[in-house]
């Protein structure tokens, strides 16, 4: 394991000696203070500011049978949060969170914190440290420091906010020192919160990955990284992520981060709630064209849940029977995916999947847990002819995802569009299967623009605030947001094929 001694800290040694804090050489400097200042014992000057990001998620197979020990396949969504770290002067000891989708911002100071019990070695993690569960004097500990968060906000919002803050700080606290610099964490979002799509563990896999960035821990990402070291990686900040998960969840299945730090797809079987769940990386899972289309109508997991487990008691062996089937499905598209002939542009490919797609729809259905506003998107969809759609999660609201057809016209797309506007639903078009959490360092982005003959366009905190909505954000510091919606220069991935 490298500890620092990779292409993103080589370069930024290299940023350090030959130029300031931005990587720009001094124009006033002459040739033998150069030299004097080359030999001279290095200060540490501020790192430069830098972004993280990473995936939303959608559950494509599983849902429901997964609580009864059933297969799950969850996949990413080209639908991200994207997280940009600045740092403070020497003489600024505060660190500061900034969320303004959540209209949250909340500035601590550093000297202030709790630092001695999370130091304490009864306590104290380290970065290679697998942490399963919270420590509840920790938790005790932090909470003085939530008590003046959004003191004009409601009762419910307080809550978020406080979630969001606990989360931060546990990570902050466990992975920080006392000697951390000033700093501020300003993250915004394309994904909608609260739908069920990995919004939250989007989040807390771009804070794990930039807090492990700061304290150098982190090999790469670079293209020639061995996949077995980019594997280490992505497992150390999805052990982190995780931890930031369980302050807002409780008790997460830890599905939503590891889609999140890895990219692609996973499955994800529990057999024993005793024991963790056993989640496989599906590393050459295909990138799919797809609509996400949310209802509006809230959601409630534990509801719906409930729902079936009350069914399956009135109806053991019928619902054990839809369970198995939706199982059956799962493991059918595993295989269907994984075959050497599988093509994302193929619609006799996208059919077969797609076909599974409805079936697993009509079984959820079955199990009472689908919701009219759902069925409306599969009518509008199936009318149009345009693809194959079922409910992701739980339902009863929340979301549904559309697997598009290759061949479908931007006009028929478009006026789909426009009715589901229409009637009130959000659609995000986004692609299944994509990257998972990347690095641009510095926060610096080349667009195919005469900028990037002057190094690329930096991203300042004011751009990034003011960039308007999901568009903005994506044309801002989108990774596929370079010309004609290629990936952009500048965004690193550690990336892992399995053949």
């Amino acid at each position: 394991m490298s500890n620092g001694a990779n292409g993103f800290h080589k370069e930024m040694e290299k940023l350090h000696v030959n130029g300031d804090a931005n990587g720009r050489p001094s124009s006033s400097e002459g040739e033998s203070d150069k030299k004097k200042k080359m030999n001279r014992k290095n200060s540490s000057p501020m790192m430069p500011a830098f972004m993280v990001s990473a995936p939303g998620k959608v559950i494509v197979f599983g849902e429901h049978a997964v609580v009864y020990g059933k297969a799950a396949i969850a996949a990413s969504i080209s639908l991200r949060s994207y997280l940009l770290v600045t740092h403070l002067s020497k003489s600024k000891r505060t660190v500061t969170m900034q969320f303004p989708d959540i209209d949250l911002i909340h500035t601590w100071n550093i000297d202030e914190l709790p630092w001695k019990i999370f130091q304490s070695p009864t306590k104290k993690k380290y970065y290679y440290d697998l942490v399963t569960t919270l420590d509840d004097e920790l938790l005790q500990a932090i909470q003085p420091h939530l008590a003046d968060i959004s003191p004009g906000k409601s009762e419910a919002e307080r809550k978020v906010h406080r979630n969001s803050a606990a989360s931060f700080l546990y990570l902050f606290l466990s992975l920080g020192s006392p000697k951390s610099p000033g700093c501020r964490y300003t993250l915004r979002s394309t994904i909608p919160i609260g739908a069920g799509v990995g919004s939250s563990a989007s989040i807390a896999v771009c804070l794990a990955a930039a807090m492990l960035l700061q304290i150098r821990t982190l090999s790469g990402p670079h293209p020639d990284q061995p996949p077995d070291e980019a594997r280490v990686q992505m497992e150390r900040i999805n052990r982190w992520a995780f931890v930031a998960e369980m302050c807002i969840h409780g008790n997460p299945s830890g599905v939503d981060n590891t889609v999140a730090t890895h990219g692609k797809a996973v499955v994800y079987q529990r057999t024993d709630y005793k024991k963790p769940p056993t989640v496989t990386p599906l590393w050459d899972f295909p990138e799919l064209p797809l609509l996400l289309v949310d209802t509006k109508v809230p959601k409630s997991t534990a509801i719906e849940v409930a729902k079936v487990a009350a069914l399956k008691n009135t109806h053991q062996e019928l619902v054990g029977s839809i369970l198995d089937a939706v199982d059956t499905i799962t493991r059918s598209a595993e295989s269907l995916i994984e075959e050497e002939y599988f093509d994302n542009e193929d619609l006799e490919s996208l059919r077969r999947v797609g076909e599974l797609m409805t079936i697993n729809h009509g079984l959820l259905s079955a199990l009472g847990v689908s919701h009219p506003r759902l069925e409306r998107v599969r009518e509008l969809v199936d009318h149009a002819g345009i693809g194959w759609t079922k409910l992701t999660g739980a339902g009863g609201g929340g979301c549904s995802i559309s697997l598009i057809k290759p061949d479908v016209s931007k006009e028929k797309l478009d006026k789909l569009e426009r009715q589901l506007e229409n009637e009130g639903y959000q659609k995000f078009r986004t692609t299944l299967g994509g990257d998972g959490v990347g690095v641009l360092w510095p926060a610096v982005l080349k667009n195919g623009l005469d900028e990037d003959e002057e190094g690329g366009m930096e991203i300042d905190l004011e751009k990034f605030l003011n960039a308007p909505g999901n568009d903005g954000v994506e044309k801002l510091v989108g990774v596929s947001g370079g010309l004609g919606g290629a990936e952009r220069e500048g965004w690193k991935f550690w990336r892992v094929e399995s053949q």
